[in-house]
């Protein structure tokens, strides 16, 4: 199949946007150029002469001999705008913010079909993994069981620090954003709202189910203390930020972000600094195991460019599996094996929510519980104002997924 000349309109041009100039550049068989970049601060210094830059998106959009846009901006309420318009001319588009597309899937999925456009987005999900390709193309949702794992960079270097070094949370943080793994307001990130956007994206991909960001339970890191990672270290254990989709038998999903002890015999244990593991499991191949850099500017480029190769071949996404009768399992269903931290004031109070209650230990300071509760309770005690918490997921009990589910 010939390939197709692609004149693309670049919008942001940080760490990422200059790694994909320079490599469009020293790559002439990709059949692409950057012909106009498009950014926001008039006084920053770029390596490339002024010329090469303009400050209104419409040069761009408006811009007939431009036939790609590739976003790459932080700002999803604008990324949503300029993708939008940009389908609108008819033009394909490349982006990598996630947050933008778990906040707008169905409409950006109607506006490929009303358009006739692309919009490819592996960027957004793993960096240099390429998981939306495989679970697009390879996988058939009737067989695929599972999906997930470690899906953010910041936090998994984080936890690398606390596992490996001993480092308190907060000293691990500080490291990350020194390093740039971590932004100054990192919220998203340790928060688990990055990985909750990127498991919305996965779920659509495998299963053909599209969910909205409210719909997936999230828990972060960022209240992790020093008694459950003490109590990771005594075990032998490493905490990860999780995120994982599993289908039950009646096609049921349930979907949660949190993070979870990792035994060293799990695949995950070994994933480390900024790199991700997906692993997927299926009723022929049984697990599969994805692992790569999840983080920082190459490894995000090298998906842009992907996409952009396979848009220059005409790929596009087909979305086969959408409008399948999958549906989200209630909270109230989804029963989790739990290390929950709390202040002695709520230890008491607390213990009412879980239906078994394996160990229970309190200090002078606080105190934790592990045993059985349900997503729903759990919930309730997250949303308990002034109750400091922190809880660390063992497993989903499996009578409430799939027989030999892969959490």
């Amino acid at each position: 199949m010939e390939r197709k000349n692609l004149n693309i309109g670049l919008f942001g041009f940080g760490c990422v946007g200059l790694g994909l100039y320079e490599v469009l550049e020293q790559t002439p068989s990709l059949n692409a150029r950057i012909k106009r970049i498009c950014v926001k601060s008039r006084d920053k210094q770029r390596p490339l002469p002024q010329e090469a830059f303009t400050f209104n998106a419409s040069e761009l959009l408006e811009d007939e001999e431009i036939n790609t846009i590739v976003e790459l901006i932080d700002d999803s309420d604008a990324a949503f705008a300029i993708v939008r318009q940009a389908m609108q001319k008819g033009k394909a588009v490349v982006t990598a913010n996630k947050k933008m597309i778990a906040e707008h899937f169905e409409e950006l999925i109607a506006l490929q079909v009303e358009y006739g456009v692309p919009l490819l987005y592996e960027a957004a999900c793993c960096a240099s993994i390429p998981i939306i390709r495989n679970l697009e193309e390879y996988y058939d949702t009737d067989l695929l069981e599972s999906v997930g794992g470690i899906v953010n960079g910041s936090t998994n270097y984080i936890l690398t620090k606390t596992a490996l070094e001993n480092k308190s949370y907060p000293e691990a943080l500080q490291e990350a954003q020194a390093l740039g793994y971590a932004e100054s307001n990192p919220a998203l990130d340790v928060g688990g709202f990055d990985a909750k956007f990127k498991l919305l994206i996965l779920i659509a991909h495998a299963f053909g189910l599209v969910v909205r960001p409210e719909q997936i339970f999230n828990l972060g890191i960022d209240n992790l203390g020093e008694l459950e990672l003490a109590y990771a270290r005594e075990k032998g254990y490493k905490i990860k930020l999780i995120a994982h989709a599993e289908r039950n038998a009646d096609g049921r999903i349930a979907a949660l972000v949190v993070p979870k002890f990792v035994r060293e015999e799990e695949k995950l244990y070994s994933v480390d600094e900024v790199y991700n593991g997906i692993q997927t499991k299926s009723r022929l191949s049984d697990v599969q195991f994805f692992v790569g850099k999840g983080a920082g500017a190459y490894p995000t480029a090298s998906a842009v460019i992907s996409d952009i190769s396979a848009l220059s071949y005409g790929y596009k996404y087909e979305y086969k599996k959408l409008n399948k009768e999958d549906q989200l399992i209630p909270v109230e269903e989804i029963f989790l094996k739990v290390f929950l931290r709390h202040d002695l004031a709520y230890g008491f109070e607390f213990k009412r929510y879980f239906d078994d209650i394996s160990e229970s230990y309190v200090n002078q300071d606080s105190g934790y519980i592990i045993g059985t509760i349900s997503l729903a309770n759990l919930q309730e005690i997250r949303s308990r104002e002034h109750a400091e918490t922190s809880v660390v997921l063992f497993e989903v009990l499996k009578e409430s997924l799939v027989e030999d589910g892969s959490w």
